[in-house]
């Protein structure tokens, strides 16, 4: 593969690992498996029947968990400790050919850049759950899905136009991170707010409050 290929399939594979690893792992592993492309060796593993047999069966659970307004959060955080190693685990074995030094490049920047897509994604959907309706989430989440199948097939097949699109992505979420922790700020300050708010005294409550006083007053 060409340094350009390279440097386009590790960020690829890095950038989709943070919003959607079963996925990016199962196209990854399905072009390099039909003999579409040649995969780097260290990458090969992902073409094998267990490992995309795996990938698509976790894939189909997070398709379903994806699309449920809450159950998508929880997912989400259970696997902010699994997508961003993933990612930069990916990103690795994509420029293995290019030695020890690139590897732990590509793991550093990989597993920032997975950081980064899996914070928007996951902190955009906090903000998305707010909505009453589920199409908004459900349209969140096919977006998220064809991005990321779009995103590792871009990458192997079109490496040049992939970094160009990848740089005004990464522009993009830039701008968006600090909007998206602001919102979710602003929304975890009103749910506190509103649980430690004190309840209104029953009828009850200020008749035992009133007969207190009278009975201290009368003393």
């Amino acid at each position: 593969m060409e340094i350009v290929e390279i440097i386009a399939l590790s960020m690829g594979l890095a950038w989709a690992s943070g919003i959607n690893l079963y996925a990016a792992i199962f196209v990854l592993g399905w072009l390099g498996g039909n003999g579409s492309l040649e995969l780097p060796a260290e990458l090969q593993v992902c073409s094998e029947p267990a490992v995309m047999a795996a990938a698509g069966f976790m894939y189909f659970v997070e398709f379903f968990a994806d699309k449920v307004p809450g159950v998508d959060t929880g997912w989400d955080t259970i696997h902010t400790f699994i997508r961003i190693p993933a990612g930069a685990i990916l990103a690795a074995g994509a420029v293995g050919e290019l030695g020890q030094s690139a590897e732990v490049v590509a793991l550093l920047l990989g597993g920032t850049l997975s950081a980064a897509s899996h914070a928007t994604k996951a902190g955009g959907r906090i903000l998305i759950n707010t909505s009453p309706e589920p199409v908004t989430n459900w349209t969140a989440s096919i977006a998220e899905d064809i991005a990321v199948v779009a995103s590792v097939w871009s990458a192997l097949i079109y490496p040049e136009l992939f970094l160009v699109a990848l740089c005004i992505v990464l522009l993009i979420m830039a701008w968006l991170l600090p909007r998206i922790w602001q919102g979710v700020k602003f929304l975890a300050t009103r749910l506190r707010q509103l649980f430690m708010k004190k309840p209104p005294e029953s009828y009850i409550q200020r008749y035992m409050i009133k007969k207190e006083s009278e009975n201290n007053n009368s003393n």
